[in-house]
């Protein structure tokens, strides 16, 4: 079964294929994505590997957590499922059936 990894700390220039050049060398590697920025395209700083079991990743993990590339010390860790984002007021999105500040009643 496939793992999914987190890797952070990374360059700023570093690209997908160079992501995936990084952990080959450790197994399989389903997938490799470099975070990028909506706006601006350029790379948030971490990125995702799937490798093609547990096996493979651990080894991923052992070998280059800590490692140094392009200056900085790679964060390499098992990756952590989404958290659900709510918004500012504590809500965690759809269409609420809000009734304003007064619970739907008159203030007179």
């Amino acid at each position: 079964m496939a793992k999914k990894l987190f890797v952070g700390n990374l360059s700023y220039t570093i690209t997908d294929r160079d992501l995936q050049a990084m952990f080959a060398t450790h197994g399989a590697v389903t997938s490799a994505t470099v975070v990028t920025d909506r706006d601006s395209g350029r790379s948030k700083g971490f990125g995702f590997v799937e490798m093609g079991n547990d096996k493979e990743a651990w080894a991923a993990i052992a070998a280059l957590h800590g490692k140094d590339f392009d200056g900085r010390a790679l964060i390499v860790n098992e990756a952590r499922p989404r958290e659900q984002r709510s918004d500012s007021f504590g809500r965690s999105g759809g269409f609420g059936g809000g009734r304003g500040g007064f619970g739907g009643r008159r203030p007179y």
